[in-house]
């Protein structure tokens, strides 16, 4: 079996009188011999597989990325069925004997095709929802999975779930360090810089585009986008820097043609991270893209003029848009009055930027060899965990708490200050991930070590309100919070 990505061009060479009603890009399974049918009206296991995937859009999958992800599980299982002579769509005993050796092939076959429990959960999540489609839509007469009704707790009530017993049961994993603290933040943010720790020049390292590398470093590290989000960034999305300096972060909103899940949201990011943001794209930035005249490669589609630019959009091509309306791969397209591409990251050449995971990696790298050993490797999205948790510990502390009752008596950001001193701290985590339930954001923060922050949060305000914590039970709770430590 193949897996490719449908494409309308050319349509109306296929003999068709319509063009196909499938989205551009959705993936499509082919079997080898290239047929759907084996009579008219006999659709093969592929041709419903493929119709399952067309309707995923429709079923709160609307990424792309999450077309594939399932397209990848049918296609790899409908092949190692198709090897050993079992019908994907046929009876339930046989392919239930079919999926235990498929289990055994992925946690103890060849050392390239294991998985590891996580990886096995997500693919048995994807085959369950396909055979409950295919049976619901007559297609298969039985689901070769069994299922178990249990309770949970999800917003403080009770509800009814459903456990495919086919997923691996794994022991709760202790925490693991999957983000930075403040001071590693710091010395990733110098090392992209181009300095060493204390700041003064490296010169040893040769990198080029520091400026541009620590810009959106520290700035990604203030506001937790998505690598997707601030890759395809515009200059007129930033937000503009206030005209004087305040203790509370500035709003910062995205667009759901960035956002994972197409939903708006709005984030924020600290002044001082923005401003240097800004004085990177008023100066390093305009000196990459002076004299230097964007246009897109073929492949990615035609170039798209931009006129009028604003904050809320643009005349893409002589029609208004919302930059919220303009996707991922139109951003690539995009090109200035000046003749230049409006992403934030630019190369030296005056094209857009857009391997952001390599330059973290490398420069991770970097520090962990010359500067500090223990250093992790940092990804985008290691990033946003560092976000998430510095953002919590300032929320749980207090700080933009006391901070907002100050603007809030200038009457200054008074929306945001009223919202900051009205909501738990989880909620407004919540907000700012961009999650659909707090729950989202409680099981997220769960597999980060928070509970340093509540521990560390508890003793400086007893410490100011003057309590004498006993010796005892400071211990005892110590060797709660020790053994965690030990075993991360």
């Amino acid at each position: 079996m193949h897996l490719i990505n449908f494409s309308a061009s050319g349509w109306e060479s296929w003999g068709l009188d319509r063009q196909p009603l499938i989205r551009d890009r959705m993936p499509v399974i082919v079997d080898d011999d290239l047929r759907f049918e084996d009579a008219p009206g006999v659709p093969r296991p592929a041709m419903v597989a493929n119709w399952w995937l067309r309707e995923l859009p429709l079923d709160g999958a609307p990424a792309e990325r999450t077309w594939r992800n399932h397209a990848n599980t049918l296609c790899e299982w409908m092949s190692y069925l198709q090897e050993r002579g079992v019908h994907p769509l046929g009876e339930r005993r046989e392919l239930r004997a079919a999926l235990s050796m498929y289990a055994e092939y992925r946690f103890a076959g060849p050392l390239k095709k294991r998985w590891d429990g996580s990886t096995w959960n997500l693919h048995v999540g994807h085959l369950s929802a396909f055979y409950k489609w295919a049976r619901a839509e007559g297609f298969a007469q039985s689901i070769p999975f069994t299922y178990r009704m249990g309770k949970r707790v999800a917003d403080g009530v009770l509800v009814d779930v459903e456990r495919n017993l086919a997923r691996v049961r794994s022991p709760r994993p202790h925490t693991s360090i999957k983000y930075m603290e403040q001071d590693f933040c710091g010395l990733f943010v110098r090392a992209l810089a181009g300095l060493e720790p204390d700041g003064s020049p490296d010169r040893v390292f040769r990198g080029r585009e520091c400026a541009r590398n620590a810009a959106m470093g520290e700035f990604v590290l203030s506001s937790g986008p998505r690598r997707q989000e601030f890759t395809h960034l515009t200059i007129y999305e930033v937000p503009p820097l206030p005209r004087r300096r305040s203790s509370l972060p500035v709003l910062f909103p995205l667009g759901r043609a960035l956002t994972k899940g197409k939903k708006d949201r709005t984030t924020w990011v600290e002044y001082d991270p923005l401003a240097r943001m800004h004085q990177y794209i008023d100066l390093d930035r305009a000196a990459s893209a002076e004299g230097f005249v964007w246009r897109p490669p073929w492949r990615l589609g035609e170039p798209l003029l931009v006129e009028a630019p604003d904050w809320e959009g643009a005349t893409i091509n002589g029609a208004r848009k919302s930059w919220r309306k303009v996707t991922l791969r139109e951003r690539l397209c995009l090109v200035t009055p000046e003749g230049q591409s409006p992403l934030v990251g630019l190369q030296s050449s005056g094209k857009p930027f857009v391997d952001w995971a390599t330059v973290f990696r490398r420069t991770a790298a970097r520090v962990r060899e010359r500067f500090e050993p223990r250093f992790p490797t940092v990804s985008p999205h290691r990033c946003r965990h560092s976000f998430a948790m510095a953002t919590l510990q300032r929320l749980i502390g207090g700080y933009y708490q006391r901070a907002a009752e100050l603007v809030l008596a200038t009457g200054e950001d008074a929306a945001l200050a009223l919202y900051l001193t009205k909501h738990d701290p989880m909620l407004v985590l919540r907000d700012l991930l961009g999650h659909s339930s707090v729950l989202s954001t409680e099981i997220y923060i769960a597999r980060l070590d928070v509970t340093r922050i509540y521990r560390e949060a508890y003793r400086e305000s007893a410490q100011r309100m003057g309590l004498d914590v006993p010796a005892a039970v400071s211990a005892e709770v110590d060797a709660e919070f020790d053994g965690d430590e030990v075993s991360a």
